[in-house]
């Protein structure tokens, strides 16, 4: 990369140095077109009196015309050529050209290097490359991806200030399980966004979690110093939570690690390995000879002091899928305000399809978040999902089926608006 640009410059600094020096050295001096043109000038009018001569002698005119045209032509020639001019001074133009551009090939080269020295981004332009390098690597390039990864961190450490680049070398270094320097990667990702708590605060999970993985699960104190740096910055930081859970599950402290999960439900019930935190929780519940709950508030506990600003559902399944749902299936029932397609709902529900038909008030109770709850909107559409999955995002195969228009929140319990799971959704 560094040779391709450089000889890109060289040839881009070529052409520059033509566009300067060709004027310079190809111009013509005034003096020298000037005494050009007396001199056509002289030549003419030598010319014309050797005809006149010629034509005088021949007897083609007469004396007084010869004279007079004689006359004519000299005073011609005092015009175009005056007796009195003073000579222009000569400049030695050639020497002045090749000072120019001796000073051209000198300055020019020079100042492109100190400026690009300055101003230049050669550093970030390489570590992104690598980085577009690397995201395409698989297995069978490991050892390319090694050597691309020494080159990424090379940049890197020479222009520290980006974490996009850091978060790519420590994701690197794990699929590479080099975790020491996953550790140290994520490391430098926090020291880089210093200014975000929260950023900060996943980069040191991370940070933790290569260090967790590299002493095979033991909880050193390098480890939890670590993890108690997340924590203290962000509370809910899931990387954290979840090594504190799988730590206290290997530990036998069950009811602890489906605390921790749980957690992690509540603050991130979009996250990528949420049917695993789930069979997790499932399973610590078995080891403790429990059953989970039959009803779980999704990501939020009851809460009746909350009020009951909210609406009411009730909620059924079409007979066309009921032989095709185990009553152990995990149905979510959620709002989210009208008009908006993505983003965390405003109250969420987790049961199962045994459930089913079953009324239900969403309130405050059932928020993700305190500042994102459903009294705080005018109409919400309700959602209910039944999936295979465990996540309540939305799958192939999933059942589903919303209200029809949105449903006004108040106080008012009144009628519970009817919801129907009527539809399997599809991969299109």
């Amino acid at each position: 990369m560094t040779q391709t640009f450089w000889i890109a410059a060289t040839v881009l600094i070529i052409l520059a140095l033509a566009f300067v020096l060709y004027p310079v050295i190809f111009h013509r001096h005034a003096s020298r077109e000037q005494t050009d043109l007396r001199n056509q000038n002289l030549v003419a009018y030598r010319s014309r009196m050797a005809e006149l001569e010629k034509e005088h002698q021949a007897g083609i005119i007469d004396e007084e015309t010869y004279r007079q045209l004689r006359d004519e032509l000299a005073g011609a020639m005092l015009d175009d050529v005056p007796e009195n001019e003073a000579p222009v001074k000569s400049i030695p133009g050639r020497k002045a050209a090749m000072a120019v551009g001796l000073i051209s090939i000198l300055l020019l080269p020079a100042a492109t290097v100190l400026l690009y020295e300055e101003w230049g981004a050669m550093d970030s332009v390489e570590s992104f490359v690598a980085m577009q390098e690397l995201g395409s690597s698989d297995e069978a390039r490991a050892a390319q991806m090694n050597q691309l990864t020494e080159q990424l961190r090379a940049r890197l450490e020479a222009s520290p200030d980006n974490p996009d680049g850091w978060a790519m070398l420590g994701q690197t270094y794990m699929r590479l399980k080099r975790y020491d320097d996953a550790a140290w990667a994520f490391r430098q990702l926090a020291d880089s966004v210093k200014s975000d708590d929260g950023s900060r605060a996943v980069a040191l999970g991370l940070s933790a979690q290569a260090q967790f993985f590299r002493t095979q699960g033991a909880m050193t104190e390098k480890v939890t110093s670590t993890i108690d740096e997340a924590l203290a910055l962000n509370p809910d930081e899931v990387n954290s939570l979840g090594l504190l859970g799988i730590h206290a599950f290997s530990q036998g402290n069950y009811r602890e690690a489906i605390q921790y999960w749980e957690r992690i439900q509540t603050v991130a019930p979009d996250h990528p390995q949420l049917a695993s935190i789930q069979g997790g929780i499932q399973e610590a519940y078995t080891r403790l000879g429990e059953q989970p709950p039959a009803e779980q508030p999704a990501f939020a506990a009851p809460d009746d002091s909350a009020g009951n600003v909210g609406v009411s559902v009730r909620v059924s399944l079409d007979d066309a899928f009921k032989q095709d749902i185990p009553e152990d299936t995990t149905l979510f029932i959620f709002a989210r305000a009208a008009n908006v397609q993505s983003g965390p709902p405003l109250a969420v529900v987790r049961l199962t399809a045994g459930a089913l038909p079953i009324d239900i008030r969403l309130n405050d109770s059932h928020a993700m978040a305190p500042q994102a709850v459903i009294s705080g909107a005018e109409q919400v559409v309700v959602t209910a999902r039944v999936t295979l999955s465990g996540n309540i995002n939305a799958q192939p195969g999933d059942w589903q089926g919303s209200t029809d228009l949105p449903i006004s929140v108040s106080e008012d319990q009144g009628s519970p608006v009817e919801l129907v799971i009527d539809q399997q959704l599809t991969g299109n």
